[in-house]
């Protein structure tokens, strides 16, 4: 197996969102932090803190720059991050203003909300496509009858709407949080109090976040990962809601039960007469990977002080492949859906 599943060749058609890995690129990273640099140096010189020349200059240089990504390696390996190589190689090549003023994490922090703000609203759209899914799932198979089962027992008769409801009121409660999710600029300095602009820290702030679409908070959260937490736990949500339609449909499909029918795939070597419900135990699977993940998550909050290389390294470990999780299942559950002949009997 590969260190990771988004790596696996095997593992990738089944696991891996392509439209939201690319949001995790190296390229999408790099775009973004450019991103916050020329909407820094434009709030800057707006604001009077560098020249205005410095600031076209910036924005005109950046459309050209291509770090040298070689030596952006070996600064990560001897810094712990990518920030240091490349402000440097920005100001050699660039402006001696870029940066002025932020630090590391203002960077980092701000292009992973830049790019979780895209996957999220793709991922609110696909969402959005699934509980319309769901309804017409049921107003095509609602009045078929179902056993409903409490603790894996037969309880009493009632249709498959009823049971495709709960999967779409778990749908939409998800849809729900990811529409509550907040996208913050991270920009707080050296320290956190970005000393530097006085009393025009604020306004600074509020200009940087405008030009990036960003949300802007009072404080800044270099220690306080609460917005990185409720990324995690909201894609946590997705992928267990689909999960549990996941599940249901490994139940349905038993053939003692057959309640279910779909049509391709599931395969298997030895046993021709089988068709394992793949798409379905994929989702399970998403759903249990992202409920550990997000455990992890939670320990990175844990960070010492003003900042911690630790917790904040964790994030970058977790995060993106909770949301790239999420994004897939997403896509296999419209495809399972979708490859549904029926739900219960006439």
């Amino acid at each position: 197996m590969s260190y990771t599943f988004q790596q696996s060749l095997f593992l990738l058609p089944l696991l891996v969102d392509q439209e939201i890995l690319a949001l995790f690129s190296v390229e999408a990273d790099m775009a973004a932090m450019l991103e916050f640099e020329c909407a820094l140096a434009q709030a800057q010189a707006k604001h009077g803190f560098i020249p205005t020349e410095a600031s076209d200059e910036i924005v005109a240089k950046v459309k050209s720059f291509v770090p040298d990504y070689e030596q952006l390696a070996i600064g990560v390996a001897r810094d712990g991050l990518v920030v240091p190589s490349l402000v440097s190689q920005m100001r050699a090549s660039i402006s001696g203003h870029v940066h002025y003023g932020a630090t590391s994490q203002d960077v980092i922090d701000t292009s992973l909300m830049l790019r979780a703000k895209k996957a999220f609203s793709i991922l609110c759209s696909r969402a959005e496509a699934l509980i319309s899914n769901l309804h017409d799932l049921s107003a095509t198979y609602g009045g078929n009858r179902l056993m409903a089962r409490t603790r894996m027992q037969q309880a009493l008769p009632f249709t498959a709407a009823d049971r495709i409801g709960s999967w779409r009121t778990g749908v939409g409660d998800a849809r729900i949080s990811l529409g509550t999710c907040q996208f913050p600029l991270q920009f707080g300095g050296p320290i956190g109090v970005l000393g530097e602009f006085g009393e025009a820290a604020p306004v600074l702030k509020a200009a940087i976040a405008g030009q990036l679409g960003l949300a802007t908070r009072q404080e800044n959260w270099h220690s306080v990962r609460s917005p990185i937490v409720a990324l995690g736990n909201v894609a946590s949500q997705l992928t267990g809601s689909l999960g549990k339609i996941g599940a249901d449909y490994c139940l349905m499909a038993q053939n003692e039960f057959a309640e279910v029918q779909l049509f391709g795939g599931g395969t298997s070597s030895a046993m021709r007469h089988k068709q394992n419900p793949v798409l379905a135990e994929t989702l399970v699977t998403l759903a249990r990977f992202n409920a550990t993940l997000v455990s992890g998550l939670h320990q990175s909050m844990l960070h010492e002080q003003e900042r911690s290389g630790a917790a904040w390294t964790l994030e970058w470990m977790i995060l993106p492949q909770m949301i790239v999780a999420a994004g897939a299942a997403t896509h296999i559950c419209s495809e399972l859906l979708l490859s549904t002949v029926s739900v219960g009997r006439a």
